[in-house]
């Protein structure tokens, strides 16, 4: 059992949110439903809670009502091997929500995601400040991230 599982308050999409996000990950698999009873509080045999894994991490969605919403305080990175990746995953995660720079998104859900090159902390960790200078001022102009100009960023 993973000792740490993010759990996901949503108000009534709970099932609809695990059910997208386990299409977009190839892994992904919805494991449990659990279902509000007569004692509620919610609507007997809605849906309470619904856990899922996505690239083998486990995740808990909850419906909680309106009581809380999301905000960027609160994201799941998304570390990708090459652009392919990054294409794929905010095209996917970002149809229907709305994108902001350096990587950032919101899905349909209003969760906050980080689509990003798997190297980008060696790119901005560098040794040469002037280097992560360059790598920054070039994050700071995009939205969906590109690597190859990141990459030439950090080359100068």
């Amino acid at each position: 059992m993973q000792k740490i599982i993010p759990s996901l308050w949503f108000d009534d999409q709970a099932e609809q949110a695990a059910e997208f996000y386990t299409s977009v990950f190839p892994d992904g698999k919805i494991t449990s439903v659990v279902r509000y009873t007569a004692a509620g509080p919610g609507p007997e045999g809605s849906v309470m809670m619904v856990d899922f894994q996505i690239n083998g991490q486990d995740v808990n969605a909850i419906n909680g009502g309106p009581i809380f919403t999301f905000s960027e305080a609160t994201s799941l990175i998304v570390n990708c091997a090459d652009q392919a990746e990054i294409d794929y995953y905010w095209e996917k995660l970002s149809e229907g929500g709305e994108t902001s720079q350096c990587g950032w998104l919101k899905d349909r859900y209003g969760f906050s995601w980080q689509i990003v090159p798997a190297d980008l902390m060696e790119l901005t960790v560098h040794s040469d400040t002037e280097t992560v200078n360059r790598v920054m001022e070039a994050l700071l102009t995009m939205t969906k991230l590109d690597i190859a100009e990141l990459q030439a960023a950090a080359k100068g």
